[in-house]
């Protein structure tokens, strides 16, 4: 496959999740082109044995899981390859700072934080595909970048899209930015029957084929407000001129409208390898294989707005991001731990976004200065969630959950 403004010699590259949607994909184009890419270090979770042959098929450096009961599994599936091997939490972080050109930051959730911040502080491009870290600490993420010089690349196919049509060297020509959304499995049912769905429906989504995590967050359009907090953060436009739009077709992934009337989109079909390609070659471009865009054959395309009484989320996402401080980091944290109740049958399909609306009103929502102050606000948040969820149990000592590296 050709890679245009690449240079001669491969490009080292890392994927910090590579076993999960984002990173399997990522895994695949690096497949399809052997010779223009060299792998540094692939990380993952729980899957060992995907790892694994990851790592041998693309003749990775190092391979690193998240869980250390499964290294001694990892180290003997890659006995006799010379690939180098290691496990924890802070094995992950020295992976994603080992240098690199460019690194795939697809860890799930707060957990994928510090490896992403380990990928900056090296000064590098990074493929930012963990939406988590800019919500719960945007304002550290982007000051660490512009101190060591790193590049950041959105991943999300939404900011992709912005990106490839943001004219950044005169953002004062922009009018609004306009993120679109498919609506979800659930986007024309009514509460009354939204209040019964099952962690199964609420993962079949429509257009997109996703992780268990991100799928109930678009279900309950979570995820496009966890969108538009990070949007606030990557382009230089104001909160209140990014705009949600329920597009279900997902054929426009989003859309930048200038001083002069003019909208320009960026259109594809609902394929991630398009997005990760886009960083993957950036500056230049680079083939794949994603179904090419047949809009006779689509026919119509569709809009509405989204519906705020059924999908309190995006309200919640913006009121954390209009009050600032650490309540996006509240918003993420509660969220993550109502999303976890609901796939294990804890809680209903309604109680996730109330959790998080009761969580945004009772945690503090403090300054934040540095990575200790994210974690502190992350766990009371996650607590106070916990406490919902079991009224019975003591907040102050409830385990943490999903403070691991994600689904993978």
């Amino acid at each position: 496959m050709a890679v245009t403004g690449l240079p001669a010699e491969p490009r080292r590259i890392t994927i910090l999740g590579s076993t999960g949607s984002i990173g399997r994909s990522t895994v695949d184009l690096l497949q399809r082109d052997r010779g223009s890419f060299a792998v540094a270090a692939l990380t993952a979770q729980s899957n060992v044995a995907l790892l694994a042959e990851q790592a041998r098929t693309l003749g990775a450096d190092c391979a690193v899981i998240g869980d250390e009961t499964l290294l001694p599994e990892l180290r003997q599936r890659l006995a006799g390859s010379g690939i180098e091997t290691a496990g924890g939490s802070a094995a992950i972080i020295e992976a994603a700072s080992r240098p690199a050109d460019w690194v795939m930051a697809a860890i799930v959730g707060a957990a994928g934080l510090e490896p992403t911040l380990a990928a900056v502080r090296q000064g590098t491009v990074v493929a930012l595909a963990n939406k988590e870290s800019l919500v719960c600490a945007g304002a550290l993420v982007m000051r660490e970048a512009a101190l060591h010089g790193a590049t950041i690349l959105p991943v999300d196919s939404e900011h992709n899209a912005i990106f490839q049509v943001f004219d950044f060297d005169a953002p004062d020509s922009i009018d609004r930015v306009i993120l679109t959304a498919s609506g979800g499995p659930f986007r024309t049912l009514s509460l009354g029957e939204m209040r019964e769905v099952s962690p199964a429906q609420a993962m079949a989504h429509p257009v997109w084929s996703m992780g268990a995590k991100i799928s109930v967050d678009s279900a309950t359009l979570m995820n496009k407000g966890l969108e538009l907090i990070e949007a606030s953060f990557l382009f230089p436009v104001p909160e209140e001129r990014i705009e949600i739009l329920i597009h279900p077709q997902s054929v426009i992934h989003s859309m930048v409208s200038y001083v002069d009337g003019s909208v320009l989109a960026q259109l594809g079909t609902p394929d991630m390898r398009t997005p990760i390609a886009v960083t993957l070659a950036w500056p230049g471009r680079m083939a794949t294989p994603a179904n090419r865009l047949d809009l006779a054959a689509i026919a119509r395309l569709t809009f509405e707005v989204p519906d705020f009484a059924r999908f309190p989320a995006l309200n919640l996402a913006r009121q954390a991001l209009q009050t600032g401080g650490a309540a996006p980091t509240i918003l993420n944290a509660a969220n993550e731990v109502a999303v976890d109740a609901f796939l294990k049958g804890q809680i209903g399909f309604l109680d996730i976004t109330r959790i998080v609306e009761q969580t945004l009103a009772r945690v503090q929502h403090g300054s934040l200065t540095d990575l200790g102050s994210v974690r502190e606000a992350d766990d009371a948040a996650r607590r106070y969630a916990m406490h919902l969820i079991d009224p019975a149990g003591d907040p102050r000592v409830i385990r943490v959950p999903t403070r691991g590296q994600g689904r993978h």
